[in-house]
């Protein structure tokens, strides 16, 4: 475990949290210490959910570690099923009270309930949030979904053949989306209705608005979508393997992407896929290819998320607007090797890491124009005064939209274009308006022409006199510190406001190199010429 002020993933417990969140009717119990109560707060104010998380938590205090918890514990899920009446219930422990090694599970056991009882043994110092939600959802499903072990997985898939009537739909079910994941409730619906026009028949969607009943039909469908990796795979494999069931490979973000998700869900299902490609208005391609988006090409991005959200971004940004992609990585160490086969095709080594820290130095030393992240990845772009768009949890409230606003397929991809690009856009505005800021038109003096009768007033000319070039505050070269004041020295006046020229979003990269280039050069004094001279240089 590593002490930090933020981080990635919270620790299991709190994927299992999402997966009970996410269903009906399945209720989590908690043994925890006061003071890991936290459900309310994670679904209700960042996830807005409209309703309490279904967590129960026996909140022992510090006086009760000299009685008995163990009884402590089963008082909590007894009471919690007389109150809440779940069709099942999942029990484990927080990190705190692993430690006092109480055994949820036998002591769920003891109580004889008459509902399904599912202990999960999440290891709090080993794994985090994802692997949590991974294994909570697959011990359920295993918990919940009948087989007969005489019927091998061959014998299931021919059985649900044999069965199917004369044209009858093909069936699948959606599996992985979760409470709290990035966008997850519009990408079930933007994927559900690609499905349903190909004429195919959604059965289940879990555990997401999932009821315990849901779960156990899940073996009748002829084959699976895994939209989510990180939480459905390892389920995808266990009904592949038990009960034959095929499921999806391809993540359906980004027109190419989708593209190849259809016709990956066609072959499946033995339809046709042309028809529902032809039939898609693919306006994000259309928008990339036009004269406008010329400006977009070989910008550099450096992308960090989640290991499928990560992926898909990567090839979205290259093959599909332009972008070159500079910086790959993830947190998410169960899909190291996924991100860095990616990498490889970009030229670059992925950055596997959950410390943010290492991001934010990464970020720094790259210089990139656009940052695709996480929250933590706003924030770090924010610091550093480059252009960011989120494209993977953890997110905060502002990425739990009120509008129709998916990742996946050919709408996921309009919002994508849109997203990444207006960061750009807005930054290319902003270089175009201080840029002119000389001109006579331009100037905080001038009135705006279509309103000669409204001259700015005294305090904003003060404020527009009082905006300058933010200055670094310090440089190495070599190792070597300069301190800020030795730094600021170097610029003269005319080079200062050159420098304020140059794009807001490549100033700072400009200005680093341009001190590098002096103090390499013994150079007491940049002026225009130096400042030129080190474009020149670092251009090469």
């Amino acid at each position: 475990m590593q002490l930090t002020l933020w981080t990635y993933e919270g620790p299991p417990h709190i994927g299992a949290m999402r997966i009970a969140a996410s269903m009906t009717d399945l209720h989590y119990v908690l043994h925890s210490p006061q003071g890991d109560t936290y459900a309310d707060l994670l679904f209700t104010m960042i996830g807005r959910s409209r309703k309490r998380p279904p967590v129960t938590y026996t909140t022992f205090q510090a006086r009760d570690l000299g009685g008995d918890t163990a009884q402590l514990f089963k008082d909590s899920v007894n009471n919690a099923y007389q109150r809440f009446q779940p069709k099942a219930m999942i029990v484990g422990a927080s990190c705190t009270a692993e430690l006092i090694q109480d055994d949820p599970g036998g002591l769920a056991r003891a109580l004889t309930l008459p509902i399904p009882v599912i202990a999960l043994e999440l290891p709090s110092y080993q794994k985090k949030e994802n692997w949590g939600a991974s294994e909570t959802f697959y011990h359920i499903v295993r918990g919940l979904v009948a087989v007969d072990k005489s019927i091998s997985a061959q014998q299931y898939q021919e059985n649900r053949s044999a069965s199917k009537q004369e044209g009858q739909k093909p069936t699948c079910n959606i599996l992985g989306p979760t409470a709290l994941g990035f966008r997850n409730r519009d990408d079930v619906q933007e994927i559900a209705g690609l499905l349903e026009s190909m004429g195919i028949e959604v059965r289940v969607v879990a555990p997401l608005n999932a009821s315990v009943s849901d779960l156990a039909k899940i073996p009748a469908a002829d084959f699976n979508v895994s939209l989510y990796p990180e939480i459905g795979q390892l389920t995808c494999t266990w009904l592949n393997k038990t009960f034959g069931q095929p499921f999806t490979k391809t993540i359906p973000i980004g027109t190419k992407a989708t593209k190849a998700f259809i016709r990956e869900v066609a072959q499946l299902a033995n339809l046709d896929p042309e028809a529902i490609l032809a039939a898609q208005e693919e306006r994000a391609r259309w928008y990339a290819k036009s004269v406008d988006s010329t400006y977009l090409t070989d910008k550099r991005v450096f992308i960090f998320g989640d290991g499928s959200h990560a992926i898909a971004a990567a090839k979205v940004a290259a093959e599909e607007i332009g972008f070159k992609v500079v910086g790959l990585g993830t947190y998410s160490r169960e899909f190291a090797r996924e991100v860095r086969e990616a990498a490889k095709s970009y030229g670059i080594e992925a950055l596997i890491t959950d410390d943010y820290l290492e991001v934010e130095q990464k970020v720094s030393e790259l210089a990139p124009d656009l940052v695709l992240g996480t929250q933590m990845e706003r924030h770090i772009a924010k610091r550093l005064g480059v252009p960011c768009a989120v494209i993977s949890a953890p997110v905060h409230v502002q990425d739990f939209p009120a509008r129709y606003s998916p990742q996946m397929g050919f709408e996921g991809a309009n919002v994508l274009f849109d997203t990444w690009i207006h960061p750009l856009m807005m930054g290319l505005e902003e270089h175009l308006i201080m840029m002119f800021r000389d001109d006579f038109e331009f100037s905080a003096k001038a009135a705006p022409s279509h309103l000669g009768h409204a001259a700015p007033s005294e305090a904003s000319q003060i404020m527009a006199s009082q905006i300058s070039v933010p200055s670094a505050s310090s440089l190495k070269v070599d190792d070597e510190e300069v301190v800020s004041s030795d730094v600021e020295s170097l610029w003269a006046a005319d080079a200062e406001k050159e420098l304020g020229k140059i794009p807001f979003f490549v100033r700072g990269k400009a200005r680093r190199n341009t001190e590098k280039f002096a103090v390499e050069h013994s150079i007491s004094r940049i002026t225009i010429e130096t400042l030129y001279d080190a474009k020149a240089h670092y251009g090469r």
